[in-house]
């Protein structure tokens, strides 16, 4: 069995689909625009964490271009991007990602997605069953990677046909970025042993997730390679654990039966076997949401993909992640409900007391003297800054 890993990286993400204060209902809704998405973004650069996933899907912006626009904007914000298989041909996904890489100086992640709704890979033109989805995953990023690593290609296979296919500007990072993967299902997971550099899982029960983890790395070392793990999670952090779980409860305060069912039925018609087990957690019941230790099943009610949400006070929420650590967890993607606020609480709460790979700042203790008399009755100066390693 291998040790776990020993230090962690924490990323946030960025609502692209929308933003708001409860779930289920236009009431409290955000929008959502290049203004707020930038302060997100650099609340998240500020704050130290390693990067942000922007989702991806007919329901949200386009994430390459979303990245692009931000990029600038930022320091050492890296951004996971999601390449689309059978979408994109995996040439031209080779130069955007090589482009993108250089222009962010190295700020580059990749989340493969395969899909999992058929309905909207219909009305992307992907008219591909489950299985062919992932030999598609497969062939095209056995491409992909070869023109990153300088290679030129020449593929005659089942879905992909390419003569001296090349790509001329090579990426900033070698071999190429780091490519992310979640898939739940036995073939999702043999392709993944086979490809790629970090495996993904959303956020179930430790001992499923272990299970999970096992599985796949049983499936890595058949082939002689290395993987490493990442987990996908909400997180509801407050001061106290009753604030928290008031929290979760007002987050869902105006859902209503109609409304779950219907998100339900959406869920149902999704072949991915990730989804399932999401769903699975609560079964669209809203009685019996705590499926483990301060992980709280309410957001997977209505939201497709992660559903699930760590809820408690700072040191409940760093123990709840230490066990994932544990079982073989190294990078974190979180979010919470409003974006921005929740990446500040937890950010401020949560992130400086990590083990963590990336450098954040520490906690300032300094007094704030003015303008507007923030020191009561006092007019001494704060003490220096120390330098941050």
């Amino acid at each position: 069995m291998s040790s776990p890993p020993e230090k962690i990286n924490v990323l946030w993400f960025l609502p692209t689909h929308g933003d708001s204060r409860y779930l289920g209902t236009s009431f409290g809704g955000r929008n959502v625009d290049l203004a707020y998405l930038k302060q997100v973004a650099q609340a998240a650069d500020s704050l130290g964490y390693y990067g942000v996933l922007i989702p991806t899907g007919k329901s949200c912006e386009d994430s390459w271009v979303v990245a692009s626009a931000l990029a600038p904007l930022t320091e050492k914000l890296r951004y996971l991007i999601a390449v689309r298989p059978g979408l994109l041909s995996p040439t031209l996904a080779a130069r955007m990602t090589a482009t993108l890489d250089r222009i962010s100086e190295g700020r580059l992640l990749i989340n493969v997605v395969t899909g999992g709704d058929p309905v909207e890979n219909k009305g992307d033109g992907i008219h591909y069953a489950h299985s062919e989805r992932y030999e598609i995953t497969e062939e095209f990023l056995h491409i992909y990677k070869a023109l990153l690593r300088g290679e030129t290609v020449n593929h005659k296979g089942k879905h992909f046909d390419i003569e001296n296919g090349s790509v001329l500007y090579p990426s900033y990072q070698t071999p190429h970025p780091p490519l992310y993967f979640g898939g739940s299902s036995g073939i999702g997971q043999e392709v993944a042993a086979r490809t790629i550099d970090k495996y993904l899982t959303w956020g179930e029960p430790p001992e499923e997730v272990a299970k999970k983890i096992a599985e796949v790395r049983a499936l890595v070392e058949r082939e002689g390679r290395e993987v490493t793990f990442g987990i996908r999670l909400h997180v509801i952090v407050r001061e106290t654990a009753a604030a928290a779980w008031q929290a979760a409860e007002d987050l869902i305060q105006f859902l209503d039966d109609e409304t779950i069912a219907k998100a339900q039925k959406v869920f149902e018609r999704m072949d991915s076997v990730g989804q399932s087990r999401m769903s699975r957690l609560h079964g669209g019941r809203r009685d019996k949401l705590e499926v483990s230790p301060n992980l709280w099943a309410g957001v997977g009610l209505v939201r497709g993909g992660a559903g699930t949400a760590l809820v408690g006070d700072p040191d409940q929420v760093r123990q709840r992640m230490e066990e994932y650590r544990e079982i073989g967890i190294d990078t974190f993607i979180m979010s919470g409900y409003p974006h921005l606020e929740e990446a500040y609480r937890f950010g401020e709460l949560v992130l400086p007391h990590l083990p963590l790979a990336h450098p954040v700042k520490a906690s300032s203790s300094l007094v704030n003297t003015g303008p507007f008399g923030e020191t009561i009755a006092g007019d001494h100066k704060p003490a220096p800054r120390k330098a941050i390693v």
